[in-house]
């Protein structure tokens, strides 16, 4: 009898998950993995680099099938880092593109320095094959959302909106007939930004100038406020509250020699001690876990973004509106703490 009723209580355990529903419906069933491009400024902030962590730790899960990466910083020490990154975490053919002539061609504060990193003999630490170039970003945007089923993708876009923009831009070609417009339209089925500031709960941010969107105001504006499908958006004020802890590359021992905790020191001088806001890391965690039952994230009601000429976001709510934000609790910032140490400390 105490067997049975051990066994119900572990079916009872496992049906929320089964039954509930997604905050987005950003795949076909709880079973699906999200098909995902992550669009990133890889090289400044570490954020990024940990958000990189999460999306391999996920795909490991099930939870991610990862299409393709596209940088919006123009160094090419950005792209190498990438590509070593993803052959330690065991996922080297996950296609790369690099932007052309973007907003930020400097080296960063650890991109360059980890990849030029050496062991006693010489040789690469984080090698990189030596006939490896990356892709021009929007050519691979336009391959990989023409080979892809419609309404499939999901694109976590965590840096500057260069890439997104100028693929809204693209006529017809070789790759496909379908313009930029048609192809976001038919084949992306949400796009999920961390971007400008919003102020839903408090009046903190309600003036901040965002980095990802002042650094490419133009871009910002044409996707913001032109992209044709949906958009939910992570804002300054959410990221900023939920501190990655440093120390926490201590508490596992897979993580000595890894990439990602040898950027972790360059960037903060060190480890131990050493916290950072974790903006870039909720986009990913609510695109590879979207069950509403989690309790990551609220949703704010539909609206309308418009980017001000300084680069400050409105919403404006609407019932047809496209756009939506991230609401967090004080509750729900500390599970997403926690789940954020538990996906950036594995190997």
């Amino acid at each position: 009898m105490k067997r049975l009723f051990v066994t119900f209580v572990a079916v009872m355990a496992i049906l929320p998950y089964v039954k509930a529903e997604d905050l987005i419906p950003v795949r076909d069933s709880p079973a699906t993995p999200v098909k995902l491009i992550y669009d990133t400024d890889i090289g400044g902030d570490i954020d990024d680099a940990l958000a990189l962590a999460i999306i391999h730790n996920m795909v490991k899960r099930g939870q991610i099938e990862f299409v393709g990466l596209t940088i919006t910083k123009s160094n090419i020490y950005a792209a190498k880092y990438c590509k070593a990154f993803n052959i330690q975490y065991g996922h080297p053919d996950v296609p790369i593109g690099l932007v052309k002539n973007g907003s930020r061609p400097d080296d960063g504060h650890y991109a360059k320095n980890t990849i030029e990193m050496k062991n006693e003999d010489g040789s690469a630490k984080f090698p990189v094959p030596a006939d490896w170039e990356p892709e021009d970003s929007v050519v691979l945007l336009r391959k990989l959302l023409a080979a892809a089923e419609d309404n499939s993708i999901v694109i976590a876009q965590v840096g500057m909106s260069t890439n997104l923009a100028r693929l809204m831009e693209t006529p017809g070609d070789d790759i496909s007939p379908l313009t930029g417009m048609e192809l976001a339209e038919k084949k992306v089925r949400l796009v999920c930004a961390m971007a400008g500031a919003f102020a839903f709960n408090t009046k903190q941010y309600e003036n901040h100038r965002e980095w990802n969107v002042i650094l490419d105001i133009p871009s910002a504006t044409k996707v913001f406020q032109e992209w044709p499908g949906e958009i939910v958006v992570s804002g300054y004020e959410v990221g900023i509250d939920i501190l990655f802890p440093g120390d926490a590359f201590n508490a596992d021992l897979r993580t000595k020699d890894s990439i990602l905790r040898e950027s972790y020191r360059f960037h903060r001088g060190g480890v131990d001690g050493k916290t950072r806001p974790t903006w870039d890391l909720t986009c990913i965690l609510f695109t590879g876990r979207p069950e509403s039952w989690r309790n990551y994230f609220t949703l704010s009601p539909r609206g309308k973004i418009t980017v001000m000429k300084d680069g400050q976001f409105r919403f404006t709510e609407t019932p047809d509106g496209a756009r939506r934000a991230f609401i967090c609790s004080p509750e729900q910032k500390s599970i997403i703490r926690e789940a954020f140490i538990n996906l950036c400390t594995e190997l």
